[in-house]
Protein backbone atom coordinates (compact mmCIF):
# COMPACT_ATOMS: atom_id res chain seq x y z
CA UNK A 1 0.00 0.00 0.00
CA UNK A 2 1.04 3.92 -1.06
CA UNK A 3 -0.43 5.26 1.87
CA UNK A 4 0.59 9.14 2.10
CA UNK A 5 -1.04 11.24 4.88
CA UNK A 6 0.78 14.82 4.28
CA UNK A 7 1.25 17.42 1.62
CA UNK A 8 3.96 19.13 1.02
CA UNK A 9 4.04 22.91 1.95
CA UNK A 10 6.88 25.58 2.75
CA UNK A 11 9.67 22.78 2.53
CA UNK A 12 7.93 20.22 5.09
CA UNK A 13 5.53 17.62 5.05
CA UNK A 14 2.48 18.60 7.24
CA UNK A 15 -0.90 17.61 8.01
CA UNK A 16 -3.37 18.77 5.80
CA UNK A 17 -6.35 21.13 8.00
CA UNK A 18 -8.88 18.38 6.31
CA UNK A 19 -9.35 15.28 8.14
CA UNK A 20 -10.51 13.25 4.21
CA UNK A 21 -8.80 10.80 2.56
CA UNK A 22 -8.93 9.79 -1.07
CA UNK A 23 -8.97 6.02 -2.24
CA UNK A 24 -6.30 5.70 -5.10
CA UNK A 25 -7.36 2.56 -7.09
CA UNK A 26 -5.25 -0.22 -8.84
CA UNK A 27 -6.98 0.29 -12.24
CA UNK A 28 -6.35 -3.73 -13.33
CA UNK A 29 -7.18 -5.27 -9.48
CA UNK A 30 -10.25 -2.78 -8.73
CA UNK A 31 -8.41 -2.29 -5.32
CA UNK A 32 -7.75 0.08 -3.07
CA UNK A 33 -3.71 0.98 -3.50
CA UNK A 34 -3.30 3.64 -1.41
CA UNK A 35 -4.39 6.70 -0.12
CA UNK A 36 -3.57 10.39 -0.22
CA UNK A 37 -4.75 13.82 2.21
CA UNK A 38 -8.52 15.07 0.59
CA UNK A 39 -6.91 18.79 0.71
CA UNK A 40 -8.98 21.64 1.30
CA UNK A 41 -9.60 25.70 0.62
CA UNK A 42 -7.16 26.31 3.73
CA UNK A 43 -4.35 24.20 2.69
CA UNK A 44 -3.94 26.00 -1.03
CA UNK A 45 -4.36 29.46 1.26
CA UNK A 46 -1.03 27.71 3.23
CA UNK A 47 0.72 26.62 0.34
CA UNK A 48 -0.04 29.97 -2.08
CA UNK A 49 1.31 31.89 1.09
CA UNK A 50 4.60 29.74 1.34
CA UNK A 51 5.25 30.49 -2.85
CA UNK A 52 4.35 33.83 -2.08
CA UNK A 53 6.95 34.50 0.26
CA UNK A 54 9.58 32.22 -1.21
CA UNK A 55 9.40 33.99 -4.61
CA UNK A 56 11.33 37.60 -4.30
CA UNK A 57 14.19 34.96 -2.97
CA UNK A 58 13.50 32.52 -6.03
CA UNK A 59 13.23 34.55 -8.95
CA UNK A 60 16.78 36.35 -7.24
CA UNK A 61 18.79 32.88 -7.75
CA UNK A 62 20.98 33.10 -10.94
CA UNK A 63 20.35 31.24 -13.76
CA UNK A 64 23.20 28.96 -13.14
CA UNK A 65 21.71 27.90 -9.61
CA UNK A 66 18.35 27.05 -11.29
CA UNK A 67 19.65 25.11 -13.56
CA UNK A 68 21.93 22.87 -11.24
CA UNK A 69 18.50 22.29 -8.77
CA UNK A 70 16.98 20.88 -11.97
CA UNK A 71 19.69 18.90 -12.70
CA UNK A 72 19.24 17.18 -9.35
CA UNK A 73 15.72 16.60 -9.71
CA UNK A 74 16.30 15.00 -12.97
CA UNK A 75 18.85 12.84 -11.19
CA UNK A 76 16.53 11.94 -8.77
CA UNK A 77 13.91 11.04 -11.20
CA UNK A 78 16.48 8.81 -13.36
CA UNK A 79 17.03 6.57 -9.90
CA UNK A 80 13.41 5.87 -8.98
CA UNK A 81 12.54 5.31 -13.08
CA UNK A 82 11.19 1.77 -12.68
CA UNK A 83 9.45 2.75 -9.75
CA UNK A 84 7.57 5.46 -11.34
CA UNK A 85 7.19 3.15 -13.64
CA UNK A 86 5.54 0.32 -11.40
CA UNK A 87 3.65 3.20 -9.91
CA UNK A 88 2.10 4.45 -12.89
CA UNK A 89 1.15 1.33 -14.68
CA UNK A 90 -0.91 0.52 -11.47
CA UNK A 91 -2.55 4.07 -11.09
CA UNK A 92 -3.44 4.46 -15.04
CA UNK A 93 -3.24 0.97 -16.42
CA UNK A 94 -0.40 1.78 -19.32
CA UNK A 95 1.63 -1.41 -20.18
CA UNK A 96 4.93 -1.44 -17.94
CA UNK A 97 7.38 -1.45 -20.70
CA UNK A 98 5.79 1.21 -22.47
CA UNK A 99 5.44 2.98 -19.00
CA UNK A 100 9.14 2.92 -18.18
CA UNK A 101 10.10 5.02 -21.61
CA UNK A 102 7.03 7.44 -21.89
CA UNK A 103 4.96 7.35 -17.69
CA UNK A 104 9.21 7.37 -16.28
CA UNK A 105 10.82 8.71 -19.10
CA UNK A 106 9.53 11.73 -20.38
CA UNK A 107 9.28 13.70 -17.31
CA UNK A 108 12.59 13.02 -16.66
CA UNK A 109 13.58 14.55 -20.18
CA UNK A 110 11.46 17.39 -19.30
CA UNK A 111 13.53 18.60 -16.34
CA UNK A 112 16.59 17.55 -17.63
CA UNK A 113 16.23 19.01 -21.12
CA UNK A 114 14.81 22.71 -19.11
CA UNK A 115 18.18 23.00 -17.70
CA UNK A 116 19.95 22.76 -20.78
CA UNK A 117 17.18 25.47 -22.67
CA UNK A 118 17.96 27.68 -19.35
CA UNK A 119 21.58 28.15 -20.61
CA UNK A 120 20.88 29.13 -24.01
CA UNK A 121 17.64 31.25 -23.46
CA UNK A 122 17.94 35.33 -24.44
CA UNK A 123 16.43 37.08 -20.92
CA UNK A 124 17.41 40.23 -22.44
CA UNK A 125 16.97 41.94 -25.76
CA UNK A 126 17.94 45.46 -26.82
CA UNK A 127 15.36 46.74 -28.90
CA UNK A 128 16.05 50.06 -30.20
CA UNK A 129 16.42 52.25 -27.27
CA UNK A 130 14.69 49.47 -25.06
CA UNK A 131 16.55 46.74 -23.06
CA UNK A 132 13.79 43.61 -22.48
CA UNK A 133 13.79 41.54 -20.24
CA UNK A 134 11.83 38.68 -19.42
CA UNK A 135 10.69 38.06 -15.58
CA UNK A 136 8.63 35.49 -13.65
CA UNK A 137 5.46 35.27 -13.84
CA UNK A 138 5.37 35.12 -10.10
CA UNK A 139 3.38 32.64 -8.21
CA UNK A 140 2.02 29.52 -10.49
CA UNK A 141 -1.16 27.45 -9.69
CA UNK A 142 0.00 23.80 -11.76
CA UNK A 143 -2.91 21.60 -12.07
CA UNK A 144 -3.13 18.65 -13.66
CA UNK A 145 -4.66 15.18 -15.47
CA UNK A 146 -4.43 11.32 -14.56
CA UNK A 147 -3.69 10.40 -17.80
CA UNK A 148 0.13 11.01 -18.32
CA UNK A 149 0.33 11.99 -14.17
CA UNK A 150 3.70 12.87 -14.22
CA UNK A 151 5.15 14.04 -17.47
CA UNK A 152 1.94 16.99 -17.07
CA UNK A 153 3.59 17.82 -13.83
CA UNK A 154 7.07 18.15 -14.89
CA UNK A 155 5.71 19.51 -18.30
CA UNK A 156 4.13 22.69 -16.18
CA UNK A 157 6.69 22.63 -13.44
CA UNK A 158 10.49 22.19 -14.55
CA UNK A 159 9.96 25.58 -16.46
CA UNK A 160 8.07 27.38 -14.04
CA UNK A 161 11.30 26.31 -11.60
CA UNK A 162 13.33 27.14 -14.48
CA UNK A 163 11.45 30.56 -15.19
CA UNK A 164 12.24 31.55 -11.06
CA UNK A 165 8.54 30.51 -10.49
CA UNK A 166 7.24 29.24 -7.07
CA UNK A 167 4.54 26.49 -7.82
CA UNK A 168 1.78 25.60 -6.16
CA UNK A 169 0.99 21.79 -7.82
CA UNK A 170 -2.78 19.76 -7.36
CA UNK A 171 -2.18 16.62 -9.00
CA UNK A 172 -4.81 14.92 -10.13
CA UNK A 173 -6.63 13.11 -7.58
CA UNK A 174 -7.00 9.54 -9.53
CA UNK A 175 -3.32 9.53 -10.08
CA UNK A 176 -1.46 11.65 -7.25
CA UNK A 177 0.76 8.98 -6.09
CA UNK A 178 3.60 9.40 -8.57
CA UNK A 179 3.44 13.36 -7.54
CA UNK A 180 4.47 12.35 -4.03
CA UNK A 181 7.70 10.71 -5.55
CA UNK A 182 8.74 14.11 -6.74
CA UNK A 183 8.19 15.81 -3.85
CA UNK A 184 10.65 13.40 -2.29
CA UNK A 185 13.12 14.33 -4.52
CA UNK A 186 12.46 17.96 -4.53
CA UNK A 187 12.46 17.45 -0.79
CA UNK A 188 15.71 15.41 -0.85
CA UNK A 189 17.73 18.09 -3.43
CA UNK A 190 16.62 21.25 -0.99
CA UNK A 191 15.15 23.55 -2.87
CA UNK A 192 14.64 26.77 -0.96
CA UNK A 193 10.98 26.35 1.25
CA UNK A 194 7.64 27.44 -0.47
CA UNK A 195 9.26 26.87 -3.81
CA UNK A 196 7.54 23.77 -4.93
CA UNK A 197 4.36 23.08 -2.94
CA UNK A 198 1.91 20.05 -3.13
CA UNK A 199 -1.70 20.22 -2.01
CA UNK A 200 -3.90 16.76 -3.13
CA UNK A 201 -7.41 17.16 -3.31
CA UNK A 202 -10.70 17.26 -5.57
CA UNK A 203 -10.94 19.40 -8.57
CA UNK A 204 -13.69 21.03 -7.08
CA UNK A 205 -12.05 22.04 -3.78
CA UNK A 206 -8.74 22.30 -4.25
CA UNK A 207 -8.33 23.02 -7.99
CA UNK A 208 -10.94 26.06 -7.55
CA UNK A 209 -9.30 27.64 -4.77
CA UNK A 210 -5.97 27.72 -6.87
CA UNK A 211 -7.55 29.39 -10.22
CA UNK A 212 -9.37 31.73 -7.82
CA UNK A 213 -6.93 32.83 -5.33
CA UNK A 214 -5.89 36.35 -5.37
CA UNK A 215 -1.89 35.56 -5.08
CA UNK A 216 -1.67 33.16 -8.01
CA UNK A 217 -0.67 34.88 -10.44
CA UNK A 218 -1.04 32.28 -13.54
CA UNK A 219 -3.01 28.93 -13.56
CA UNK A 220 -1.19 26.34 -15.88
CA UNK A 221 -4.24 23.39 -16.29
CA UNK A 222 -4.52 19.90 -18.45
CA UNK A 223 -7.51 18.12 -18.62
CA UNK A 224 -10.90 18.49 -19.89
CA UNK A 225 -12.39 21.29 -22.33
CA UNK A 226 -15.32 21.60 -19.54
CA UNK A 227 -12.92 21.90 -16.84
CA UNK A 228 -10.87 24.23 -18.19
CA UNK A 229 -13.64 26.55 -19.05
CA UNK A 230 -14.45 26.72 -15.25
CA UNK A 231 -10.49 27.18 -14.58
CA UNK A 232 -10.84 30.22 -16.96
CA UNK A 233 -13.71 31.81 -15.31
CA UNK A 234 -12.36 31.59 -11.79
CA UNK A 235 -8.77 33.03 -12.88
CA UNK A 236 -10.70 35.84 -15.32
CA UNK A 237 -11.95 37.47 -11.24
CA UNK A 238 -8.13 37.99 -10.85
CA UNK A 239 -7.11 38.77 -14.36
CA UNK A 240 -4.28 36.31 -13.97
CA UNK A 241 -2.78 34.47 -16.72
CA UNK A 242 -4.21 30.70 -17.62
CA UNK A 243 -2.69 28.52 -19.63
CA UNK A 244 -4.73 25.47 -20.63
CA UNK A 245 -3.92 22.46 -22.54
CA UNK A 246 -7.46 20.51 -23.23
CA UNK A 247 -9.06 17.93 -24.97
CA UNK A 248 -8.55 16.90 -28.95
CA UNK A 249 -10.31 14.70 -31.84
CA UNK A 250 -7.18 14.69 -33.51
CA UNK A 251 -7.62 13.67 -37.61
CA UNK A 252 -5.40 11.11 -39.47
CA UNK A 253 -5.19 12.03 -42.77
CA UNK A 254 -4.27 9.81 -45.07
CA UNK A 255 -3.97 10.58 -48.59
CA UNK A 256 -4.54 8.14 -51.52
CA UNK A 257 -0.86 8.39 -52.38
CA UNK A 258 0.28 6.91 -48.98
CA UNK A 259 1.66 3.38 -47.98
CA UNK A 260 -2.20 2.36 -47.02
CA UNK A 261 -0.66 -0.68 -44.99
CA UNK A 262 2.11 1.44 -43.24
CA UNK A 263 -0.01 4.58 -42.35
CA UNK A 264 -3.32 2.43 -40.95
CA UNK A 265 -1.11 0.39 -38.68
CA UNK A 266 0.62 3.44 -37.34
CA UNK A 267 -2.52 5.27 -36.92
CA UNK A 268 -4.51 2.29 -34.92
CA UNK A 269 -1.67 2.19 -32.92
CA UNK A 270 -1.44 6.22 -32.32
CA UNK A 271 -5.49 5.72 -31.16
CA UNK A 272 -4.88 3.18 -28.70
CA UNK A 273 -1.53 4.36 -27.03
CA UNK A 274 -2.20 4.24 -23.15
CA UNK A 275 -5.55 2.66 -23.99
CA UNK A 276 -6.65 5.79 -25.66
CA UNK A 277 -6.41 7.82 -23.05
CA UNK A 278 -4.09 10.88 -24.78
CA UNK A 279 -5.86 13.91 -25.32
CA UNK A 280 -3.51 14.06 -28.58
CA UNK A 281 -4.64 10.69 -30.16
CA UNK A 282 -5.66 10.07 -33.55
CA UNK A 283 -8.92 9.38 -33.12
CA UNK A 284 -10.07 10.21 -36.70
CA UNK A 285 -8.89 8.14 -39.50
CA UNK A 286 -9.29 10.13 -42.70
CA UNK A 287 -9.16 8.04 -45.60
CA UNK A 288 -10.08 8.10 -49.37
CA UNK A 289 -13.94 5.89 -49.72
CA UNK A 290 -12.11 4.22 -52.84
CA UNK A 291 -9.60 2.49 -50.55
CA UNK A 292 -12.44 1.98 -47.33
CA UNK A 293 -12.19 -1.71 -47.87
CA UNK A 294 -8.80 -2.44 -48.18
CA UNK A 295 -8.38 0.10 -44.89
CA UNK A 296 -11.46 -1.67 -42.75
CA UNK A 297 -9.09 -5.04 -43.37
CA UNK A 298 -5.73 -3.14 -42.45
CA UNK A 299 -7.10 -1.81 -39.21
CA UNK A 300 -9.47 -4.79 -38.10
CA UNK A 301 -6.27 -7.05 -38.36
CA UNK A 302 -3.80 -4.20 -36.73
CA UNK A 303 -6.62 -4.06 -33.72
CA UNK A 304 -7.16 -8.04 -33.12
CA UNK A 305 -2.99 -7.72 -31.99
CA UNK A 306 -3.74 -5.16 -29.28
CA UNK A 307 -4.05 -7.78 -26.45
CA UNK A 308 -5.99 -6.84 -23.21
CA UNK A 309 -4.14 -7.45 -19.93
CA UNK A 310 -2.55 -6.60 -16.82
CA UNK A 311 0.27 -3.99 -17.41
CA UNK A 312 2.69 -6.34 -16.04
CA UNK A 313 2.24 -9.32 -18.63
CA UNK A 314 4.75 -9.54 -21.19
CA UNK A 315 2.03 -10.00 -23.86
CA UNK A 316 -0.04 -7.22 -23.31
CA UNK A 317 -0.71 -4.27 -25.58
CA UNK A 318 -3.76 -2.81 -24.16
CA UNK A 319 -4.08 -2.02 -20.22
CA UNK A 320 -7.32 -1.12 -18.10
CA UNK A 321 -8.90 2.34 -18.63
CA UNK A 322 -8.19 4.52 -15.18
CA UNK A 323 -11.28 3.84 -13.53
CA UNK A 324 -14.85 2.36 -13.67
CA UNK A 325 -16.56 5.92 -14.39
CA UNK A 326 -14.11 5.99 -17.29
CA UNK A 327 -14.59 2.50 -18.68
CA UNK A 328 -18.74 2.92 -18.28
CA UNK A 329 -17.99 6.55 -20.41
CA UNK A 330 -16.14 4.82 -23.45
CA UNK A 331 -18.72 1.76 -23.53
CA UNK A 332 -21.58 4.90 -23.72
CA UNK A 333 -19.81 6.03 -26.65
CA UNK A 334 -19.50 2.36 -28.46
CA UNK A 335 -23.08 1.66 -27.75
CA UNK A 336 -23.74 5.49 -29.14
CA UNK A 337 -21.66 4.46 -32.36
CA UNK A 338 -23.77 1.34 -33.03
CA UNK A 339 -26.83 3.14 -32.06
CA UNK A 340 -26.13 6.50 -34.83
CA UNK A 341 -25.59 3.92 -37.70
CA UNK A 342 -21.78 3.52 -37.62
CA UNK A 343 -20.13 0.09 -39.23
CA UNK A 344 -18.89 -1.52 -35.67
CA UNK A 345 -15.63 -3.28 -37.66
CA UNK A 346 -14.39 -5.08 -34.63
CA UNK A 347 -14.81 -4.79 -30.53
CA UNK A 348 -17.80 -3.48 -29.23
CA UNK A 349 -19.03 -2.52 -25.44
CA UNK A 350 -18.61 -6.05 -23.52
CA UNK A 351 -15.60 -6.72 -21.66
CA UNK A 352 -12.75 -8.90 -22.97
CA UNK A 353 -12.96 -12.32 -22.76
CA UNK A 354 -11.54 -13.34 -19.53
CA UNK A 355 -11.15 -9.79 -18.15
CA UNK A 356 -14.00 -9.38 -15.72
CA UNK A 357 -11.96 -7.52 -13.50
CA UNK A 358 -10.28 -4.25 -13.91
CA UNK A 359 -11.37 -1.08 -15.87
CA UNK A 360 -11.02 -3.00 -19.71
CA UNK A 361 -12.41 -2.03 -22.57
CA UNK A 362 -12.32 -4.06 -26.08
CA UNK A 363 -9.97 -2.24 -28.98
CA UNK A 364 -12.67 -1.51 -30.83
CA UNK A 365 -12.80 0.32 -34.27
CA UNK A 366 -15.95 2.09 -36.18
CA UNK A 367 -16.40 2.81 -39.70
CA UNK A 368 -18.59 4.64 -42.30
CA UNK A 369 -18.51 7.12 -39.61
CA UNK A 370 -19.98 10.70 -40.36
CA UNK A 371 -19.30 13.23 -39.22
CA UNK A 372 -22.16 14.65 -37.62
CA UNK A 373 -22.06 11.48 -35.12
CA UNK A 374 -21.25 12.07 -31.87
CA UNK A 375 -18.37 9.41 -32.04
CA UNK A 376 -16.36 11.77 -34.58
CA UNK A 377 -17.05 14.88 -32.28
CA UNK A 378 -16.69 14.12 -28.85
CA UNK A 379 -13.32 13.05 -27.29
CA UNK A 380 -14.00 9.28 -25.90
CA UNK A 381 -10.72 8.79 -24.48
CA UNK A 382 -10.79 5.14 -24.84
CA UNK A 383 -9.54 2.54 -27.21
CA UNK A 384 -11.90 3.67 -29.99
CA UNK A 385 -11.00 4.57 -33.85
CA UNK A 386 -13.23 5.84 -36.38
CA UNK A 387 -13.01 5.88 -39.78
CA UNK A 388 -14.27 8.41 -41.70
CA UNK A 389 -14.34 8.26 -46.00
CA UNK A 390 -13.74 11.17 -48.12
CA UNK A 391 -13.87 11.54 -51.95
CA UNK A 392 -11.43 14.37 -52.55
CA UNK A 393 -8.17 16.33 -51.14
CA UNK A 394 -10.79 19.06 -50.17
CA UNK A 395 -13.12 17.12 -48.53
CA UNK A 396 -10.27 15.06 -46.24
CA UNK A 397 -9.09 18.87 -45.51
CA UNK A 398 -12.59 20.02 -44.65
CA UNK A 399 -13.49 16.67 -42.74
CA UNK A 400 -9.99 17.11 -40.75
CA UNK A 401 -11.14 20.75 -39.37
CA UNK A 402 -14.65 19.99 -38.73
CA UNK A 403 -13.71 19.72 -34.64
CA UNK A 404 -14.53 22.38 -32.10
CA UNK A 405 -10.77 21.15 -30.88
CA UNK A 406 -7.64 21.59 -32.59
CA UNK A 407 -4.66 19.41 -30.54
CA UNK A 408 -3.07 17.32 -32.82
CA UNK A 409 -3.27 15.71 -36.70
CA UNK A 410 -1.46 13.24 -38.69
CA UNK A 411 -0.88 13.53 -42.84
CA UNK A 412 0.16 10.09 -44.49
CA UNK A 413 1.81 11.01 -48.46
CA UNK A 414 3.66 8.76 -50.96
CA UNK A 415 4.93 12.88 -51.69
CA UNK A 416 6.57 14.67 -48.50
CA UNK A 417 5.38 18.04 -49.77
CA UNK A 418 2.12 17.47 -50.67
CA UNK A 419 1.85 16.23 -46.82
CA UNK A 420 2.76 19.37 -46.07
CA UNK A 421 0.50 21.38 -48.15
CA UNK A 422 -1.96 19.51 -46.58
CA UNK A 423 -0.65 19.27 -43.11
CA UNK A 424 -0.70 23.82 -43.09
CA UNK A 425 -4.08 23.47 -43.48
CA UNK A 426 -4.97 21.85 -40.42
CA UNK A 427 -6.04 23.74 -37.64
CA UNK A 428 -4.05 22.29 -35.00
CA UNK A 429 -1.23 22.65 -32.97
CA UNK A 430 0.71 20.03 -33.98
CA UNK A 431 0.70 17.64 -36.86
CA UNK A 432 2.72 14.79 -37.51
CA UNK A 433 3.70 13.32 -41.34
CA UNK A 434 3.74 10.06 -42.25
CA UNK A 435 4.06 9.10 -38.58
CA UNK A 436 7.07 11.37 -37.41
CA UNK A 437 7.99 10.55 -33.80
CA UNK A 438 7.32 12.82 -30.62
CA UNK A 439 9.28 15.68 -30.01
CA UNK A 440 9.79 16.17 -26.09
CA UNK A 441 11.21 19.79 -26.85
CA UNK A 442 8.54 20.75 -29.99
CA UNK A 443 5.66 23.16 -28.40
CA UNK A 444 3.04 21.12 -27.76
CA UNK A 445 -0.65 22.84 -27.39
CA UNK A 446 -3.98 23.59 -29.35
CA UNK A 447 -5.83 25.94 -31.57
CA UNK A 448 -9.62 26.76 -31.02
CA UNK A 449 -10.79 24.55 -27.95
CA UNK A 450 -7.99 22.51 -26.92
CA UNK A 451 -6.16 25.40 -25.12
CA UNK A 452 -4.09 28.12 -25.36
CA UNK A 453 -0.28 28.40 -25.00
CA UNK A 454 2.34 25.96 -25.73
CA UNK A 455 4.39 23.36 -22.73
CA UNK A 456 7.49 21.43 -23.86
CA UNK A 457 11.07 23.19 -24.80
CA UNK A 458 11.79 27.02 -25.10
CA UNK A 459 7.98 27.79 -25.81
CA UNK A 460 7.20 25.83 -22.39
CA UNK A 461 9.61 28.39 -20.72
CA UNK A 462 8.35 31.79 -22.34
CA UNK A 463 4.73 30.57 -20.53
CA UNK A 464 6.04 31.22 -17.49
CA UNK A 465 7.97 35.01 -18.09
CA UNK A 466 6.63 38.26 -18.20
CA UNK A 467 7.95 40.62 -20.30
CA UNK A 468 9.08 44.12 -19.29
CA UNK A 469 10.87 46.92 -21.44
CA UNK A 470 13.08 49.24 -19.84
CA UNK A 471 13.32 52.64 -22.16
CA UNK A 472 17.00 53.79 -21.97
Amino acid sequence: MHNRDKIYVNGAWVDSTGTGTIDVINSTTEEIMGHVPEGTPEDVDRAVAAARTAFDDWAAVSVEERAKYLQRITEGLQARMGDIATLVSQEVGMPTNLSMMIQAGLPTMTFGSMGQILDAFPFEEEVGNSLVVREPVGVVGCITPWNYPLHQIAAKVAPALAAGCTVVLKPSEVAPLNAFVLADIIDEVGLPAGVFNLVTGFGPVVGEAIAAHPDVDMVSFTGSTRAGKRVSELAAQTVKRVALELGGKSANVILDDADLEKAVRDGVGKCYLNSGQTCSALTRMIVPRSKLAEVERIAAETAATFKPGAPDAADTRLGPLVSAVQRDRVRGYINKGVEEGAKLLTGGADAPDGLDKGFFVQPTVFSEVRTDMTIAQEEIFGPVLAILPYDDEEEAIAIANDSVYGLAGGVWSGDADRARRVARRIRTGQVEINGGSFNPVAPFGGYKQSGNGRELGKFGLEEFLEVKSLQL
